[in-house]
């Protein structure tokens, strides 16, 4: 008999090429293909293995006659059409399992830089310049850390937070009763009133689309840290900046852009404002290249993660 087949869209930990395998599936990948290649394929496969090379839209969708599942290595779904594949019957994974201990360590280790001002006091001490008074730290002990979300990436900074004193709290419209030893559920008055530190956990919808934008930040009674580990357009980067020189946002650590192309791969040179220059010259700008959940371990979790669900689904012989 032959087997079904599952192309991979984009690359993944080998793990989940070598699970999919035995189980019975036939691997496909090929590398330089383009939108149009895929679309003149897809018709022939019962899986695909996507991170965010294209997007599975209505009309890849309508060509894939024979999907039965879409495997996404992260968490965020927002370029797979999720309705209309599961109109479908077309089973929509993700892995948000598989990266969110990677998202929580690397947004409290983005804090920590931002607020013990290790990068600036880093690069002064490897010029000969020794300022102990100028570098003075602010501790999370006893701030007021508000979470935006509180999913698996939200859940899993809670968590981190434990052992540092602070008083974390949580609003996410779409659960309620999820209190826990980690987090005290609230609401957004209560986050806009008490909140030193904001961490966004969300996905990009158009309803977060640029929700962080000059009036969401002017609610907050207090001056505060911002985090966005998240997606880069869940924040008007414009607005952030206007606010960061009027001193209402005391620091920011942008793991993401909104100037990221679809891939996340890079940043779209074309797009890029002198809002972005200004963040890349600012001492309270801490950075980094959407790697929160690009962890060495992460990468085989979230394959693993993948291969698990699609196990559960479908069972070990695929043929």
């Amino acid at each position: 008999m032959t087997p079904q087949k599952v192309l991979f869209i984009d690359t993944a930990h080998p793990v989940l090429t070598e699970e999919l395998t035995r189980m019975g599936y036939q691997c496909d990948y090929f590398e330089n293909y383009s939108r149009n290649d895929y679309l003149r394929i897809i018709g022939q496969y019962f899986g695909i293995i996507i991170r965010g090379k294209i997007k599975l839209d209505a009309e890849m969708l309508t060509a894939a006659r024979q999907l039965k599942f879409i495997g996404r290595v992260g968490a965020g779904m927002e370029n797979i059409d999720v309705a209309y594949a599961e109109s479908m019957d077309i089973a929509c994974l993700n892995a948000p399992e598989g990266n969110r201990d990677a998202v929580g360590e690397h947004a409290v280790g983005m804090l920590l830089m931002l607020m013990n001002r290790l990068r600036i006091a880093d690069r002064e001490v490897r010029q000969g310049v020794w300022l102990r008074e100028e570098n003075r730290g602010t501790e999370i002990k006893g701030k007021t850390v508000a979470i935006i979300g509180y999913g698996n990436m939200g859940g899993a900074f809670a968590r981190v937070l434990k052992g540092f004193g602070a008083n974390v709290i949580a609003y996410d419209k779409y659960k309620s009763n999820y209190s826990d030893d980690f987090v005290s559920e609230s609401d957004m008055q209560t986050i806009f009133d008490e909140a030193d530190i904001v961490s966004l956990h969300l996905p990009l919808t158009p309803e977060t689309l640029f929700l962080v934008d000059a009036n969401y930040l002017k609610k907050f009674r207090k001056n505060i840290y911002l985090i966005n580990t998240a997606r880069g357009r869940n924040v008007k980067t414009a607005d952030l900046v206007k606010q960061m020189k009027a001193g209402k946002v005391l620091g920011a650590a942008l793991d993401v852009l909104e100037y990221e192309k679809l891939s996340f791969e890079a940043l779209d040179q074309q797009s890029l404002p002198e809002d972005f220059t200004w963040l890349i010259r600012s001492d309270q700008v801490v950075l980094s290249p959407h790697i929160a959940g690009w962890t060495h371990e992460s990468n085989y979790k979230l394959a693993k993660t993948i291969v698990d669900k699609v196990r559960q689904l479908f069972g070990e012989k695929a043929n």
